[in-house]
């Protein structure tokens, strides 16, 4: 405030003028007015004019500061005017009402009152062990014994925090302002983020630290906290976790029940066992390092120091980690809905204030709906105990409102051998296949359909997802739950069968995070936030996460397949219908949750006519399974490594079910699947809605406006062309197409047979039009050629034929310079005849790629079906005409013959020439025995064809050992 008195503090300093060489500064006259020169001219008043500027700003800043000051004065009153006193806070504790939960219709499941009411003890500090003290102090607020009732320096932090997040990251309450707001503030005003609940805390724990002592403060803070499992109060907590007085207590539970009051419900040693052992281990770093930071804790109901030290840390973990922690026992209807209901109550309300509010809060919950659900549940997970089967959960939402009408955590609550307290409905757990329908959601926004194909052959994938990952790692290689391979599939089928191959080549579409390079290209982590899968968002992930390798909850799952039922609209999973206050106040109604359109409902609707398609299903599922219904639903089913867990996920235009069957300590089953395990119950239940529900859970799925269909090839899935078989109708948006008849699997083709590509004016001498398959996949190119499945599937569908090359459609036209081989027969021409004995071959052949193997032959007729080799080579090139072979054709019959030089690259491409001649030789008496190659051979009738050695069909593997094949009759062109 002095600064701003003294006007001196505000002026600058100017240093005076510069005057030039030689010349001496001249003062007035002492006769010269004020304000003139020598000469009697105005002179220039430049200090007293910056005085009276400065002295104008100063009056400025001083009216601002009093008016400031003034309207904080005024604000100080009008809260502290509002604020409760504080001269007894004693009776502001420990008065409970009780907070009733109830069902929907009305039945009363659970009262929350002071659970421990019957041996609770108030006690004094100093009946409280001084490693809680110093615990509590370290957690909650290490300067606690020297500010007054607030930090200040904390609050700044908080508040810059605060604002470089956007939201409410940190709170910087003490110990004083976290009793003050339980105890003082009503419940309107506790869970509120304002400033002015903030500022009235801050007077309030001002006003707490002026009248009572910080042993009094810290007493009354731990008698009136919860710390979870039904505890409440320190004595109620010690006595209930580890059966010992709060005196007792040693280094290792206090750091335990330290880090509980923070948020009861999330750390929660039987349903969140991970989550609480990490919470103590903060708790006792954070007394190691307040101990190392003070020279040890002081606490006030002792006069020695609590010294934490690195050993003390490591013990206390350990010891922690080996305590069997013991659980309170109560009657409560539904009690994993009432413990999720009452944490979500807790995390609104606050956990220390929920037993004074006196709430009536009606749940979600249909009583006839879980008591089908809870008794189906543990009768069909009993009949699963020789599968090593005995954890099992059930969640039940209503479509429109997203509400949950039936939740099962386990088959029996009170169950510690199958820990039956852990709620296996939200607890994280891989959901298999049951994440496909995600994946190929995600795909449809990238442009596919129903109709997309996808080859289902042995394909290897970097484990990323990227390409050149797959230098520095062995690649992810996937196979079918079936163990067989499909060929070509559309999505349609890829989908409802779970085929593997297909869903991690959809993922690899989509992509799994956003490409950094294009930020708008959405991976598929993101695409599931929209689907409420938060969980899956961290990185690290890999393809197989299509294959269901991550972690989400039951209910999680469940919401989001509600989105598919609900046309693409996602509604938050529902839990109160509504909240009245003990006043009788509604204070909150679940009229119409916040909806979100995170689907195009066309896509919705494609997926839902996917998973409900039993005829589709039928070559994975059998034409009649648990997955069928009496009426219409769309299901999927998902089964994760070493059948540790299974789920089924299916819903009605009207509900959605989620079933999961498994072990909740990862134990694995024995041959238990979604279908055999989670299905019956899925089944079971979804029947049983049907009578229960009002007006059933049956109904015809509403099929959008902007659907339309196609008919399409049913191998290919594009518009049909003339070598299409079967065809049938699929869905399409509006906004899309199959792909046109020029996309067909069998296509008429010109291509240059030495390179394989299509033939134009820079190939002409080896064009021929040929019937290619259109596969573009390599990976399918190569399973058609080299494996005797894919050679199988490939006849099955009459795509390829025994004797015949195979030929692909491809993807380029020869550039200028890839003309390929040359070859020429120079002394044999078309019509030639010949009448002697032997012939000798003359010509020429060579390649720029270079020739791997040639071969002269002939063969009877014009177009031969067998050829006879008469001489061949291995890479070797003749680029001038000389003498090739010579022809012996003393014993062949007269007639028409055609000879042809062949050549074969590297790759399997072929070239040849060929020469249609006639052998016109006077009657002569066969011999029995002539000589090709000085070899002797029986000569055999015409119509005989020449056995090995030397009739060798030039088809034989033997001559293309670089495309291996398990079919002698399968070759690449």
């Amino acid at each position: 405030m002095e600064k701003f008195m003294d006007p001196s503090n505000d002026y600058p300093s100017y240093s005076a003028a510069p005057h030039p060489a030689g010349i001496a500064p001249q003062s007035a006259p002492s006769g010269a007015p004020v304000g003139q020169n020598a000469q009697g001219r105005p002179g220039k008043p430049r200090k007293a004019g910056w005085r009276r500027v400065l002295r104008g700003f100063f009056f400025v800043l001083l009216f601002f500061f009093l008016s400031g000051a003034g309207v904080g004065f005024f604000y100080y009153l009008r809260i502290t005017a509002s604020l409760p006193g504080v001269d007894d806070l004693q009776s502001y504790a420990s008065q409970f009402e009780t907070t009733r939960i109830l069902d929907r219709d009305g039945n009363l499941l659970y009262e929350i009152i002071d659970p421990n009411a019957g041996r609770r003890e108030y006690i004094r500090i100093d009946d409280i062990s001084p490693f809680m003290i110093a615990a509590i102090i370290a957690t909650e607020d290490k300067d606690f014994y020297s500010h007054p009732g607030f930090d200040l320096v904390a609050i700044v932090r908080a508040a810059i925090q605060n604002l470089s997040a956007g939201e409410t990251v940190s709170g910087a309450s003490t110990i004083t302002q976290q009793l003050a707001r339980n105890l003082l503030l009503d419940v309107g005003e506790r869970n509120q983020r304002t400033i002015e609940r903030k500022v009235k805390e801050i007077i309030l724990s001002a006003e707490i630290t002026r009248r009572y002592s910080k042993d009094q403060i810290l007493e009354l803070y731990l008698n009136e906290s919860y710390f979870g499992n039904f505890a409440y109060g320190i004595e109620a907590a010690s006595q209930t976790y580890f059966g010992v007085p709060a005196k007792f207590m040693n280094l290792a539970q206090a750091s335990f029940l330290a880090g509980l009051p923070q948020a009861p419900s999330i750390y929660d040693v039987h349903n969140n066992y991970e989550a609480t052992m990490a919470r103590q281990k903060t708790v006792i770093t954070l007394m190691y390092l307040v101990s190392r930071e003070k020279n040890c804790i002081a606490v006030g109901n002792s006069s020695s120091r609590v010294c934490v030290r690195e050993t003390d840390v490591s013990d206390a973990i350990r010891e922690i980690e080996s305590t069997n922690f013991r659980e309170a026992t109560f009657s409560i209807t539904y009690p994993h809905w009432v413990t999720l209901v009452r944490s979500q109550l807790e995390e609104t309300y606050g956990a220390q204030a929920l037993y004074r509010m006196g709430l009536t809060v009606y749940t979600t919950i249909d009583p006839e709906l879980q008591e089908s659900a809870q008794e189906i549940v543990t009768r069909q997970v009993a009949g699963l105990a020789a599968n090593n089967a005995h954890g099992g959960a059930l969640v039940a939402i209503e479509v429109e409102t997203g509400q949950i009408v039936a939740m099962v955590g386990s088959p029996d609550f009170h169950s510690e051998e199958n820990s039956g307290q852990v709620n296996m409905a939200t607890a994280p757990r891989q959901p298999g296949s049951t994440l496909k329908p995600l994946i190929y959601a995600a795909a449809f926004e990238k442009g596919w359909t129903p109709a997309t194909q996808l080859w289902d052959v042995p394909t290897d994938f970097s484990p990323t997802g990227k390409a050149e990952d797959l230098l520095y790692s062995a690649p992810y290689s996937p196979v079918n739950y079936d163990g067989n391979f499909h060929g070509l599939v559309l999505v349609r089928d890829a989908l409802a069968n779970s085929y593997n191959i297909p869903a991690v080549k959809a993922l690899e579409r989509v992509g799994i995070y956003e490409d950094p390079e294009d930020p708008n290209r959405e991976g598929f982590v993101s695409f599931a936030q929209r689907f409420g899968l938060t969980s899956l968002d961290r990185p690290g992930f890999g393809l197989s996460i299509a294959l269901g390798g991550a972690e989400t909850s039951l209910v999680d799952m469940t919401a989001a397949y509600n989105v598919l039922a609900n046309q693409g609209v996602y509604v938050k999973p529902q839990t109160i219908l509504r909240i009245i206050d003990q006043n009788g106040v509604t204070v909150f109604e679940a009229d119409q949750p916040e909806r979100f359109s995170v689907l195009a409902e066309e896509y919705a609707y494609q997926l839902t006519s996917i998973l409900s398609d039993r005829t589709a299903r039928a070559p994975m599922f059998g034409a009649s399974s648990m997955l069928d219904l009496p009426f219409e639903a769309a299901v999927k089913t998902g089964t994760t490594n070493d059948f540790r867990d299974n789920l089924t996920l299916g819903y009605t235009p009207k509900m959605t079910v989620g079933v999961w069957v498994g072990n909740p300590d990862y134990t694995p089953m024995i041959s238990t699947t979604g279908v055999s395990g989670a299905a019956p119950i899925w089944h079971e239940f979804m029947i049983g809605a049907e009578a229960a529900w009002p007006g059933g859970i049956s109904g015809v799925f509403r099929r959008p406006a902007g659907v339309v269909d196609y008919q399409v090839c049913a191998l290919s899935g594009t518009v049909p062309s003339e070598s299409c078989g079967a065809r049938k109708l699929e869905l399409f948006a509006v906004y899309q197409a199959p792909l046109p008849a020029s996309e067909d699997l069998l296509q008429k083709t010109w291509i240059n047979s030495w390179n394989g590509l299509r033939a134009n004016e820079y190939c002409p001498e080896n064009a021929k039009e040929v019937e290619t398959l259109n596969v573009r996949d390599e990976a399918a190119r190569r399973w058609i050629l080299t494996s005797a499945a894919g050679n199988a599937w490939a006849k099955r569908y009459g795509l390829i034929r025994d004797g015949e090359p195979v030929y692909f459609t491809p993807t380029e036209s020869c550039a200028p310079g890839q003309g390929g081989a040359s070859l020429a027969l120079t002394n044999l021409n078309d019509g030639m005849i010949l009448s002697q004995d032997s012939v000798e071959i003359q010509g020429v052949f060579s390649a720029p790629d270079g020739i791997r193997m040639a071969s002269i032959e002939f063969g009877r007729g014009v177009d031969p079906g067998e050829w006879y080799v008469v001489q061949s080579w291995n890479d070797l090139m003749i680029q001038s005409v000389q003498p090739l072979a010579t022809w012996h054709i003393a014993g062949l019959e007269n007639g028409e013959y055609t000879v042809r030089l062949l050549a074969m690259n590297s790759n399997g491409g072929t070239a040849e020439t060929r020469a249609r001649v006639r052998i016109d030789r006077p009657p002569a008496e066969v011999m029995e025995e002539i000589r090709f190659f000085e070899t002797p051979i029986t000569v055999y009738p015409a119509e005989t064809p020449y056995p090995d050695p030397y009739a060798i069909p030039t088809r034989d593997p033997n001559l293309y050992d670089s495309l291996p094949t398990e079919d002698p009759g399968l070759m690449p062109p």
